[in-house]
This record gives C-alpha cells, sequence and structure tokens, in this order.
C-alpha cells in the first residue's frame, strides 16, 4: 500500500436520532436546573478531580445532551463532590446534585432499571 502523508478520518458526526438521552431526561426530571447551564466551563476551572484526571462536569453535560451515554458512563464516578463547582456555577445550577443524579442514572443503567 502506498503512503501519500495522509490519512483518512473517521466520521465525526453525532447522530442525535441514534443516541439514547436516557440520563440527560433522567436528570432533568429530579434536577431541572441543569437546564440552565450554558457550558461556560466555570464549573471544571476549580474542579479537585480534573487535576489529577480528565474530568469534568461541564464534558458530562454536553455528553448527556448529545446523548452519548457510554462517554458519560466512562468518567461520571470520578467527582469528589467538593462543592467548588456548586459555588463557581454563575447560574446557580445545583451541579452536585446534578452530578449525583448522573450517577444514580448510571447506576440504574447498569442494572437495567432505566
Amino acid at each position: 500500500m502506498i503512503e501519500f502523508g495522509y490519512k483518512i478520518q473517521t466520521d465525526r458526526q453525532i447522530d442525535y436520532d441514534s443516541n439514547n438521552r436516557r440520563i440527560l431526561e433522567f436528570v432533568r426530571r429530579n434536577e431541572p436546573s441543569v437546564d440552565w447551564c450554558m457550558s461556560c466551563g466555570t464549573c471544571a476551572s476549580g474542579c479537585t478531580a480534573a487535576v489529577s484526571t480528565d474530568y469534568s462536569l461541564r464534558r458530562l453535560i454536553i455528553l448527556a445532551r448529545r446523548g452519548m451515554e457510554d462517554d458519560i458512563l466512562e468518567s461520571v464516578y470520578r467527582c469528589r463532590f467538593c462543592g467548588k463547582c456548586f459555588n463557581a456555577c454563575p447560574r446557580g445550577v445545583n451541579t452536585r446534585n446534578v452530578i449525583y443524579m448522573m450517577q444514580l442514572a448510571a447506576t440504574k443503567i447498569a442494572n437495567h432499571e432505566i
């Protein structure tokens, strides 16, 4: 095979119709303030878990909106519930409860309850 110095990248489009948004719907039912999030990243800037891992609440909320639950399940349990994100949020999102609800939804998914 001849190499020309480049390779074709995999498709990065998000198919919203095929993704499952059950985590977001679960969180919305139990913590409606998640819809106030504007993904500014202020919560992620002071995150204790983000110092030692690739954890980001901003990223989790974006993934939930996209319906990419496999990526959420991979890192949702890294939160240490320190509360820095709650204090930093300019919109008043109850971030600790959002994280808790995401963890609860992940547990329910693992147990085939939702």
